[in-house]
């Protein structure tokens, strides 16, 4: 009928079988949220309080911060009120509202992990001009426009969903909405929406992931051009944390788009699971990450 064709909402995906579990499953993510929202928080109240750390590496991990705070705040609530109160439905407008966030947060992540692999590459290939080059205004630009390049890209996904007909299944595999999953449940040619998807991931974060290797490489050269190891482990260690942070971002975000993509047969606890990791883990992971492997940060803290 026509309910079916422009649906009121959605159902968000359960584990067949371990219902029993949700509880404990709620549990988890909640203690693993309030980990993240404490963890970033703190990371913003030191960077904002302490003037030693008002340089481009902190700025730049500040909008990493209240990136993660906004991604994980935009999902787990949802998440949690599913698990503990059992509210499976979401609503079609909201659905869309939360794929256009989720999306739009990670792109504006990826292009903030190039500009600190940038502030990384400038300040060990071009030490002397760093601070000309990374000024606090040309910061804010780089916050700016990794802002409008996110809205500008990711905007149209939503809507290009919006016409299309729902007569399959409403249920989602995932606890929370993402663009392929909803894409999947309907009944017309999706080609415009596989087309622009693509295309929109390719060009920020699959262009951002080219650019922060080929960055690395050549901070790998300027290191094996100083004399002594110890002068070589010293300068790439300043990189350390910064390669921990792209690791935790872009593994969960290719793990889930390959179970996406080549995991239609795979058990829904797979798809449950990787959905998780790609909201959560990297909100987790980032402070810690930062806390640990930066003195100025772990003195503050202390």
């Amino acid at each position: 009928n026509s309910s079916d064709l422009n649906p009121s909402s959605f159902i968000l995906a359960s584990i067949p079988g371990l219902e029993a579990a949700h509880f404990w499953m709620a549990i988890l993510l909640c203690s693993m949220y309030i980990v993240a929202v404490t963890g970033n928080c703190m990371v913003l109240f030191i960077v904002k309080t302490e003037p030693s750390l008002h340089a481009p590496m902190y700025f730049f991990l500040c909008m990493l911060a209240a990136i993660d705070l906004a991604l994980s705040t935009s999902t787990v609530p949802r998440v949690l009120a599913f698990y503990w109160f059992n509210t499976r439905e979401i609503s079609f407008s909201a659905c869309l509202v939360q794929m256009f966030f989720i999306h739009t947060l990670s792109a504006i992540e990826s292009t903030v992990l190039l500009a600190m692999a940038m502030d990384r590459y400038v300040a060990i290939c071009h030490p002397l001009r760093h601070a000309a080059i990374l000024t606090n205004t040309a910061t804010a630009k780089i916050g700016l426009v990794a802002m409008a390049r996110g809205v500008l890209f990711f905007l149209p996904l939503p809507l290009l969903l919006l016409p299309l007909p729902f007569c399959r299944s409403r249920v989602l595999s995932h606890s929370f909405c993402l663009h392929q999953d909803v894409m999947n449940l309907a009944c017309a040619n999706t080609t415009p929406s596989v087309v622009y998807g693509l295309t929109a991931i390719l060009l920020v974060m699959g262009l951002d992931a080219i650019l922060i290797c080929l960055s690395y490489v050549l901070i790998l050269k300027a290191v094996l051009r100083l004399a002594l190891w110890k002068e070589r482990l010293k300068v790439f260690s300043t990189c350390i944390a910064h390669i921990c942070v792209v690791l935790a971002f872009y593994v969960p975000l290719i793990g889930l788009s390959v179970v996406h993509r080549f995991g239609k047969d795979l058990a829904p606890l797979v798809h449950i699971i990787m959905g998780h990791i790609y909201i959560l883990v990297p909100a987790v992971l980032n402070p810690i990450i930062y806390g640990v492997r930066t003195q100025q940060m772990q003195r503050r803290i202390l």
